[in-house]
């Protein structure tokens, strides 16, 4: 008689590469940040704490996992925001690992000290003052150098610099750091081994999910935090309708700032970020199905590929470590009314997929948020994925950020916008933002003054008039009521000019850096 295969036993303890070797960390509490482990416990103080938020890049490490084939996916993130057992069957990467490559290395010998390519461009082009913040600057533009020497490719400034947008620099400036990024591709190559890794990844896998349990101090004495990492989208289900008060975990974007600024207790967690099937991004029929557990990187790779003039939101999201880390499906679950995915998603007609148990729903997005952080989840339900209609990539779409700085800023506000014409007459209209009331939501009348009209100025000065009865947005640190309110209108008179019959703009032509070449500089 044939045995059945036994359960697997859930793994207890967090496992992953670090400095060459497996490294099992078994104790620390759920919410201790990578970044506090690597200072604290391994006395590895080349990663700094800056902002301890996520925003100034100081604490940047770069992660690996396995990719679909196999080989080795490298992408930089921020220390201070991860969960260590997020790093469970990963590969962990610190300044000090490149100093380990540049040793004895017969290329880094022909200079004057054991430096990897990235660290010797660094000093040769005085990209370094203080020195804080160049342990970030330098992960950052390792995790560039090995993507571009793997793909034998050497990227522009511009690249460089779009790479570098998480990474702050208060001293040296950024042009000494942008002609490193270019020096370090003229020294001679210096390598990771990925073999090594990918071995090492390999053996990591688990045949279970992790269940990683650590004691808690409170008030009342110890307590134990569990932090839950299911494998399927049916053992997340599972574990959400067994544990329906257990925090979703996803990029830590956000949840990590609770621990660390808020300093609040979040109890159990249910990390979505191994659960496989949640992260693809594929057309399924006539929709582009973005799994909840999918990067915000790829989530918004898929949609600039099938409507290009989407890029700018794209690069100007946050930054190259928080998108990598981060997940469209928590960013929309969120509900932030400041969020830059929704504003861009209802443009789009996009639907929110919902699930508790085996049971599945669906709902347009515009109708999953009720008031000021509250949305349409039920108990032991979760946000499974977005589902974004094709024929809506045949619309004109247009995103546009307005923020204090151009790169990673939280947004003034975001507007998602989609036409179609026919005829010089606006056949469809969507009008959406963020920022501009407690929820993200369409501008309902200005929409209904421009359907059905000819696309003309007067058309568009009536959709701005008529935009007044749609938000009364709040005064705040990023902006004044009165000048959300005026951007609001005039981004509609932009999408006007990019889009008229005659002689429309090209995007290009509506931007700040037409009038101000020097600046991209």
């Amino acid at each position: 008689m044939t045995q059945p295969t036994p359960t697997p036993t859930p793994s207890q303890v967090i496992r992953f590469y670090h400095r060459g070797a497996v490294v099992t960390v078994r104790g620390e509490p759920t919410t201790r940040t990578v970044l506090d482990w690597l200072r604290e416990r391994e006395r590895a103080t080349g990663t700094k704490e800056g902002c301890n938020e996520g925003d100034c890049g100081a604490c940047t490490v770069v992660l690996g996992e396995l990719d679909a084939a196999g080989g080795l996916q490298l992408a930089s993130v921020n220390a201070c925001i991860q969960f260590l057992p997020t790093l469970d069957g990963k590969a962990l990467f610190t300044v000090e690992d490149l100093q380990a490559l540049g040793q004895d290395k017969q290329a880094a010998r022909a200079h004057d000290a054991d430096l990897h390519p990235v660290q010797q461009a660094m000093v040769e082009c005085h990209g370094s003052q203080c020195g804080f913040c160049t342990p970030g600057f330098v992960m950052s533009m390792w995790s560039t150098y090995e993507a571009h020497q793997q793909a034998g490719t050497r990227p522009s400034r511009q690249q460089l610099a779009d790479d570098l947008s998480g990474n702050l620099c208060r001293c040296t400036g950024y042009r000494p750091i942008l002609d490193a990024g270019q020096r370090m591709f003229d020294l001679p190559a210096v390598r990771l081994d990925r073999t090594a890794v990918v071995r090492a990844l390999h053996e990591l896998k688990a045949p279970a999910a992790l269940d990683y349990t650590a004691a808690t101090a409170t008030p009342q004495g110890e307590r134990l935090d569990h932090f839950h990492a299911p494998r399927s989208a049916d053992e997340l289900a599972a574990l959400r309708l067994a544990k329906p008060k257990a925090r979703i975990l996803a990029g830590s974007t956000d949840v990590g700032l609770w621990v660390n600024k808020q300093f609040r207790d979040v109890g159990d967690l249910i990390y979505t970020g191994r659960v496989v099937d949640l992260q693809r991004v594929e057309e399924r029929g006539d929709e582009l199905w973005i799994g909840a557990a999918a990067s915000l990187e790829d989530a918004w790779r898929a949609l600039v590929q099938r409507a290009p003039q989407l890029a700018d939101v794209w690069l100007r999201f946050a930054s190259p470590p928080i998108r990598h880390a981060g997940t469209m499906g928590g960013n929309v679950a969120n509900g932030s009314p400041i969020g830059d995915s929704p504003p861009i998603l209802m443009a789009l007609d996009a639907h929110i997929e919902l699930r508790r148990g085996n049971a599945v729903r669906r709902m347009p997005l515009t109708d999953f948020y009720l008031d000021y952080m509250k949305n349409a989840l039920q108990e032991g339900e979760f946000v499974q994925a977005v589902a974004v209609p094709l024929a809506a990539f045949a619309r004109q779409v247009r995103g546009y950020k307005i923020s204090k700085r151009f790169d990673c800023d939280i947004s003034a506000l975001c507007a998602g916008m989609a036409i179609e014409l026919a005829g010089g007459t606006v056949q469809s209209i969507r009008l959406a933002y963020g920022g501009m009331a407690g929820i993200v939501k369409r501008a309902a009348h200005a929409e209904a003054a421009v359907l059905g009209q000819p696309w003309t100025q007067a058309t568009v000065r009536a959709a701005k008039q008529a935009m007044k009865q749609d938000y009364q947005p709040l005064t705040d640190m990023r902006a004044s009521d009165g000048y959300r309110l005026q951007v609001a209108q005039n981004l509609i008179e932009r999408l006007w000019l990019e889009t008229r019959a005659e002689a429309p703009l090209a995007a290009r032509d509506t931007s700040v850096f037409s009038v101000m070449p020097h600046a991209a500089a």
